[in-house]
């Protein structure tokens, strides 16, 4: 089966397209729906392969791209939506289209089968890419084939040219080969065609489970181009410190903060309070001139009101959290740096779950408990978190822009603003990587840790990461 064959057979259906797609429209929409989920509206998105551009323009993109290497489809497509300015379809050889033009998405729905060399294919995809950009590729589980041939042969879908049957494991070592890292693998669709009541219920709970997941009909993954930030040299740091009455700690963040890229800046947001803790801050302020040090205020009251306000105003291309405790040393903040700055990590997680520490720096309950939730959330998020709750965490302050657009998604369900940051990493298919820290008892005032209140906070977040990432 060479291109010329795939081409024509495409020609042959692109009238028949739009026929198709509703006699499975289900399929589709579920697709579509995945994709939505996962993709920001008013993104730049590349699409390749997108016949008549339905998924494309579902995406309602700030900019969208749909190439084919049919006239038929892109024909469909222009019929179909080309009165949208944000969307343009273009017919050209998918395996040699170039473009100075780079995409924060690029789509390969069902595409990848047809494509005579997937490695060289997926190294010229890179070139639409920059470090931020994610791939998303959609590619039929190659169990279902006998199936699929069957089906098509029934006249119950659409006819397709697949030259590979390629494995989960076929596609991610084709990702790995050519400088990408995999972020998410997602196994969709047990029951593709819609059975009222009994498709919902399978696809959104059945299907989950680890065995049965492997017989769904398609397999999604998400990978990022492996590559340091851009303009790395002249990135900033901003370090923001949430306290209350934290007086005795002030002195010892100023100095052991770290001096991390071209600039630092360190932001003390202060929650109203009453041992004289702003007033020691400002004192610090005169004594560092040196140091870029900025007191503010929260306006309500809680960590996640805090955090907000520090994050929001905070000035560094990196910013990173810090609890003003003292009990995780600051000198782990530049780890955290390195993490960012050679592009391995995306959103940096402190664990306090891998070093030794005194038996006085956490009670046994709440290690326990960290364990065990750090284990529920790594299968909920579908990728590693073994601590939730480290009082050490950090990401780009433009990915953090994009996870406060949605935030209403969640709605306002977090005292503490680490499930927000979590949460929202997740939706965006964000790296997560984890750094191991240091972590010793509290030297100054009284621990403000409340083991049941946080117990019963752990168990909430637990359900609404299962209705949203599981259920959805």
């Amino acid at each position: 089966m060479n291109k010329k064959e795939i081409i024509k057979h495409y020609e042959d259906i692109a009238l028949e397209v739009e026929k198709w797609k509703k006699k499975n429209s289900y399929y589709h929409s579920e697709i579509s729906r995945y994709h939505r989920f996962h993709i920001q509206e008013g993104s730049s998105i590349l699409e390749i392969g997108c016949e008549n551009g339905d998924l494309l323009a579902s995406l309602k993109p700030r900019r969208g791209l749909g190439i084919d290497a049919s006239e038929g489809m892109i024909k469909a497509a222009k019929k179909k939506y080309g009165r949208r300015k944000n969307l343009q379809f273009r017919v050209t050889d998918l395996e040699s289209f170039k473009t100075k033009e780079k995409f924060e998405y690029v789509i390969i729905s069902g595409t990848l089968g047809r494509i005579s060399d997937v490695q060289l294919f997926l190294k010229r995809v890179s070139t639409f890419c920059t470090p931020d950009s994610r791939i998303m590729i959609n590619h039929y589980n190659h169990h279902w084939s006998f199936v699929l041939r069957l089906g098509e042969k029934l006249r119950l879908k659409m006819p397709e040219k697949v030259k590979n049957w390629l494995s989960v494991g076929n596609i991610e070592n084709f990702l790995y080969v050519t400088g990408y890292e995999v972020l998410k693998k997602d196994s969709f669709l047990l029951v593709p065609k819609k059975i009222p009541l009994i498709s919902p219920l399978i696809n959104k709970t059945i299907a989950k489970f680890p065995l049965l997941r492997r017989l769904c009909v398609s397999n999604i993954i998400t990978a990022r181009p492996l590559r340091p930030p851009d303009n790395a040299t002249n990135l900033t740091a901003s370090v923001v410190i949430t306290c209350r009455d934290e007086k005795e700690s002030i002195e010892g963040l100023v100095k052991r903060t770290p001096n991390m890229g071209k600039h630092t800046e360190i932001i003390f947001v202060e929650g109203h309070s009453k041992d004289g803790t702003p007033e020691e801050i400002k004192r610090m302020m005169k004594k560092y001139p040196n140091k870029d040090i900025k007191l503010l205020t929260q306006d309500g009251i809680g960590q996640g009101d805090a955090f907000r306000k520090g994050y929001d105003r905070a000035n560094g291309d990196f910013v990173l959290w810090l609890e003003a405790d003292l009990t995780t040393p600051p000198e782990e903040l530049a780890k955290f740096w390195d993490v960012f700055i050679s592009g391995r990590g995306e959103y940096v997680n402190g664990t306090r779950m891998v070093y030794g520490m005194d038996k006085n720096a956490m009670p046994r309950l709440n290690f326990i408990g960290n364990r065990g939730f750090g284990k529920l959330f790594t299968w909920l998020l579908g990728q590693r978190f073994t601590d939730t709750l480290c009082g050490l965490k950090a990401i780009s302050k433009r990915n953090y822009i994009k996870i406060r657009k949605e935030i209403e998604f969640f709605g306002d369900f977090d005292p503490f603003g680490d499930f927000e940051l979590i949460f929202g990493v997740a939706k965006n298919n964000l790296k997560v990587t984890e750094v191991p820290v240091k972590y010793v008892p509290r030297q100054y005032g009284e621990t403000k840790t409340k083991p049941f209140k946080h117990g019963l906070l752990l168990i909430r977040m637990s359900f609404i990461a299962f209705r949203k990432f599981k259920l959805f």
